[in-house]
C-alpha cells in the first residue's frame, strides 16, 4: 500500500499569519499527545520562562511572540517552551564526511508516518537566517544558518529523563546564536537536555563533532562523527535490535573510512541498512537531509526525488513523497500535513 506524505517550505522572517496557520492546524493532535503523556503535570509557566531566561535569553521573545500567537494559553506557554516536556521517541542516522574542500552532514529521519511534522522553515527570528525541518512547531530536528552551520540530532536510544529542554529547542537555539562548532559545542555542553541524544554539528571552515548528551544535562565529544541511537557510556539501549543501532553505526564507520566521499555520502543513506521501511512499526525513514555548509544548501532525497533549498534563495512550495507499507488500518494520519 502507498501513501503519500507532503512536506511544505515556508519563509517567514518574524513569526506571523504563517506560523499561526501551522499552530491552528498542528496543535490539536500535539496538546492531545501533551494532555495524555502528563504535560499538564509538568513545570509552571513561570517556571519554563524562567528556564528559558536562564539558559537561552535570546529566544525569550521569540517564546513570548509565538505563545501570543498561540493564543496566549499557559498550556501553549508551556508547550512551547519545551522545558521538562514528556519522553517522546525517535530513531535516526547521521554523519559527517569531510575532504580538502568539501563537507556534507547527511541524516536520516526515522519515524512513524504518523508523526511526519512535513514542515521546512525559513526564518530570521532573532535575525540571523536559518533553514531547517520543524519539529514541536517550532524546534528543529536539523538545520543550517547563514554561517553555514549545520545541525541534527538522533534520539540516544533510552527513555530515561532529567530536567531539561526537548532537544528541538536546543537545536534552534545553536542555529539562532552560533557560527561554528567550537561555539555551537559550548552551547550542547551549557544547555540540558531533557533525555538523552546525540547529535552532530558542521561548519563552514571544515570543522565537525558529534556529541552525546546526557538526561539532565552533560556532553561528551565522540571520536567519530557519527551517530545512531545509542551512547558510549556502558548504557543499553531500549531497543537496540528492533533499531538496528549498532548495525547502522557499524555501516557508518565504514562508509567514512571507506566510501564514497562527501558528495556520495547521500545516496549510501537512501540504501539498507541505513534506510528503515517498517513504517507500519512506527520505524521507517521518511526523508533523507544532506546538508552543505560551505554552499548553504539543503538537499531532501526520498527514493527517487530530491529537492534543494538554500539559506540564500530560499523557494516556498510543497513537494510530495511516497512510501511504500503495509499497514495494518486504514490510513496514516499525518500530524501536520501539507
Amino acid at each position: 500500500m502507498t501513501h503519500s506524505l507532503t512536506f511544505d517550505a515556508i519563509s517567514e522572517a518574524t513569526p506571523g499569519a504563517k506560523w499561526a496557520a501551522r499552530w491552528d492546524r498542528s496543535w490539536p493532535a500535539y496538546e492531545a499527545w501533551f494532555t495524555a503523556r502528563g504535560g499538564d503535570t509538568g513545570p509552571d509557566r513561570t517556571a519554563c520562562e524562567a528556564a528559558l531566561q536562564q539558559y537561552m535569553p535570546e529566544l525569550v521573545p521569540v517564546h513570548a511572540k509565538l505563545t501570543d500567537l498561540a493564543g496566549g494559553s499557559d498550556r501553549a506557554a508551556r508547550f512551547l517552551s519545551t522545558w521538562c516536556p514528556p519522553s517522546y521517541l525517535g530513531g535516526c542516522s547521521l554523519a559527517v564526511a569531510t575532504s580538502r574542500d568539501d563537507i556534507r552532514l547527511v541524516r536520516n529521519y526515522d519515524l512513524s508516518p504518523d508523526l511526519n511534522e512535513g514542515l521546512l522553515l525559513h526564518s530570521a527570528w532573532t535575525g540571523r537566517p536559518v533553514m531547517g525541518m520543524v519539529e514541536f512547531l517550532w524546534g528543529l530536528s536539523d538545520g543550517i544558518n547563514d554561517a553555514g552551520l549545520s545541525i541534527a540530532l538522533a534520539y540516544g536510544g533510552r527513555q530515561e529523563t532529567g530536567r531539561g529542554f526537548g532537544i528541538t529547542t536546543i537545536l534552534r537555539y545553536v542555529l539562532e546564536t552560533c557560527k561554528t562548532v567550537p561555539e555551537a559545542l559550548r552551547v550542547l555542553q551549557r544547555v540540558p537536555s531533557h533525555m538523552p541524544y546525540n547529535v552532530v554539528v558542521a561548519d563552514a571552515d571544515g570543522a565537525a563533532a558529534s556529541v552525546e548528551l546526557y538526561a539532565g544535562g552533560g556532553a561528551k565529544v565522540q571520536p567519530r562523527l557519527v551517530a545512531t541511537n545509542h551512547q558510549t557510556d556502558g548504557s543499553t539501549p531500549d531497543r537496540g535490535g528492533f533499531t538496528r543501532t549498532f548495525e547502522r553505526s557499524k555501516r557508518l564507520i565504514s562508509l567514512l573510512s571507506e566510501g564514497p566521499g562527501p558528495a556520495g555520502l547521500a545516496q549510501q543513506f537512501t540504501q539498507a541498512p541505513l534506510k528503515q521501511d517498517r513504517y507500519a512499526d512506527g520505524f521507517g525513514t521518511l526523508f533523507t537531509a544532506e546538508y552543505e555548509p560551505k554552499r548553504r544548501h539543503l538537499t531532501l532525497h526520498w527514493d527517487n526525488d530530491t529537492w534543494v533549498q538554500s539559506i540564500d534563495a530560499f523557494q516556498e512550495g510543497s513537494a510530495t513523497s511516497s512510501i511504500l507499507t503495509v499497514l495494518h488500518r486504514s490510513s496514516v494520519k499525518v500530524i501536520s500535513t501539507g
